[in-house]
């Protein structure tokens, strides 16, 4: 009795401790977080995603001994979408600084087109004031020589030595029939076309084509080159942002991204080890960018400061007046022999009814109500440059850390806490971590990189290229300018450098160069006449030739405006 006793109670104590143990267990989880998460992102139709787990076994990349909430066709939804995010990221990471480039693009482009419209109107000036009988002739060769300066400097195949030669050959028919041989009528078009094709023989100008074929070869080409090379940083970022990634890279993605869904794990976050294996390989041919890029940034640099001072182009570009009037000058000077060899090649002047008109600019015009803002500061185009580059320069590191920077912002879970190793959530990654580039990934445990992409190696031999146009030796050390630029003593053809003196309305020191800032000032008048101002041109023999310009008020006051519409752009700008 007591042996049957003791087994019911036994007995007993079983059935009590198996539902206990029953109470205890978690039921069958259900996939309801995966689909509220499959709907959210909208990776396509609900009906698709199992309700309950499932065994996975027709799964290529999600696989698990456990049983799935993922299908076969929400596995390559899962592939598409990895790839989008991933995209999706590496364009958020470049999205600062291909801003940084792209705007600085643009607002360098739109000021090299105003200086250029400037100095074309002060060269036009230049004729209305002084010589108004040929002004009319004479501004259509100015017009065509600045377009084509702003067609060279914005990526057109012309040569500078070319255009300013061809605007010296087409100037001197012109002075020919109002300066140095001018007449009650007008010389023929054949005469005049024989005077052009004479011009580099008989050089009436003397040496100042030559010295604007250098000015503006070794102002425009560095400038040329300058954008040339913004835009490439553009096109190395869109093609770095658009990545194609290997069917194996997109593998490990998935795997990292969106299996631990499967296994009903959607909130879980790779390790950080495990982000860096994998992004790494994918990204392995973007590694390789880097080197070139830091080179492309200190080459940038390097040529931005070669642009100040006498090598700039706002330089060149606003004192190209000043050299077309030594030209004016020294064929002025020289008439009676020019007029000789004239005749020896061409024969006496052919003449026809006169048909030059006047300059005549609309004096009526209102002037513009300018409203300048009190700064401390100039801003100018050189200051531009440097803040530019000063910014750049932060991102000499970008592709040689990017993956770094993905995983640490993005991806990657935070130290100490629990994250995803590609099978399942643990404490840290236990697997060896790569370093950077395509030689570093033949250890790589996550991901297998294979040879290299044609479109990075395209884009390497880009930059590559640009860096030795902006590394070229084509543009000037700053000694050898300096010689170019000092002569003194000779000739008329040494002496007369397209400087200017403080009585020509040029302003600066002694040195006589024509320098314009662009600079905010406290103060503006309420209306600009700049036909008060007298340039006086001191020629060899003593006199003087008074070149106000009453007739040009109107266009002063539109260089004016120009010119401060320059600076009000540097400011919105930056």
């Amino acid at each position: 009795m007591g042996g049957k006793s003791f087994r019911l109670s036994v007995l007993t104590l079983g059935v009590l401790l198996l539902a206990a143990a029953s109470q205890g267990a978690e039921p069958l989880p259900s996939c309801e977080a995966v689909r509220k998460v499959f709907q959210l992102r909208r990776l396509g139709p609900l009906g698709g995603v199992p309700e309950f787990p499932r065994a996975g076994v027709d799964l290529q990349v999600c696989t698990s001994k456990n049983p799935t909430c993922c299908t076969k066709r929400m596995e390559e939804r899962y592939q598409t979408a990895a790839k989008q995010d991933m995209h999706q990221v590496l364009q958020t990471s470049s999205a600062t600084l291909k801003f940084l480039i792209s705007r600085n693009a643009a607002a360098f482009q739109e000021t090299f087109e105003m200086l250029i419209r400037l100095a074309e109107n002060y060269t036009n000036t230049l004729f209305c004031s002084a010589y108004r009988t040929m002004a009319a002739e004479a501004t259509v060769h100015v017009q065509e020589f600045f377009t084509d300066v702003g067609l060279f400097l914005f990526g057109t195949d012309i040569s500078t030595e070319e255009f300013v030669n061809r605007f010296f050959d087409t100037l001197f028919p012109v002075v020919y029939n109002h300066v140095i041989n001018p007449g009650p009528t007008d010389i023929s078009l054949e005469y005049a076309e024989c005077l052009r094709a004479a011009r580099r023989d008989i050089r009436p100008f003397g040496s100042i084509p030559k010295k604007a074929v250098g000015q503006m070869g070794r102002s425009l080409l560095p400038s040329r080159t300058f954008l040339q090379a913004l835009n490439l940083g553009i096109e190395v970022i869109n093609t770095t942002d658009h990545l194609r990634f290997s069917k194996d890279c997109s593998r490990a993605l998935l795997r990292m991204q969106y299996c631990p869904h499967c296994q009903g794990l959607t909130l879980s976050k790779p390790c950080m080890g495990y982000c860096l294996n994998i992004i790494r390989g994918c990204l392995a041919d973007v590694a390789e960018v880097d080197l070139h890029w830091r080179e492309y940034i200190q080459s940038l640099e390097e040529l931005s400061r070669a642009l100040s001072g006498a090598h700039g182009i706002e330089h060149v570009l606003l004192n190209f007046h000043s050299l077309v009037h030594d030209a004016l000058v020294q064929a002025r000077i020289n008439g009676p022999e020019l007029s000789e060899q004239v005749n020896k090649i061409c024969g006496p002047p052919v003449r026809k009814p006169k048909q030059s008109p006047g300059c005549s600019f609309d004096q009526n015009k209102d002037n513009q109500g300018l409203k300048m803002f009190s700064r401390d500061s100039e801003e100018t185009l050189t200051n531009r440059r440097k803040e530019f580059i000063s910014h750049l320069r932060l991102y000499r590191a970008f592709y040689g850390s990017l993956a770094d920077q993905l995983c640490g912002n993005e991806l990657a879970a935070a130290d100490g806490l629990p994250c995803w190793n590609g099978e399942d959530v643990v404490r840290s990654y236990t697997h060896r971590v790569v370093g950077t580039g395509i030689k570093a990934q033949s250890a790589n445990p996550e991901v297998k990189v294979k040879g290299t992409d044609p479109v990075i190696s395209q884009i390497i031999d880009k930059l590559k290229h640009v860096i030795q146009l902006l590394q070229g030796k084509s543009f000037p050390k700053q000694d050898k300018w300096d010689l170019q630029q000092a002569g003194s003593g000779g000739g008329v053809d040494e002496e007369i450098s397209g400087d200017c003196d403080d009585e020509d309305g040029c302003g600066g020191s002694g040195s006589g160069e024509f320098k314009r800032v662009l600079k905010i000032t406290d103060r503006m008048p309420d209306k600009t006449n700049l036909s008060d101002v007298k340039q006086i041109h001191q020629t060899n023999n003593g006199s003087t030739l008074d070149t106000t310009g009453a007739g040009c008020t109107a266009m002063a006051d539109y260089m004016t405006f120009m010119l401060i519409s320059l600076v009000i752009l540097f400011l919105s700008l930056w």
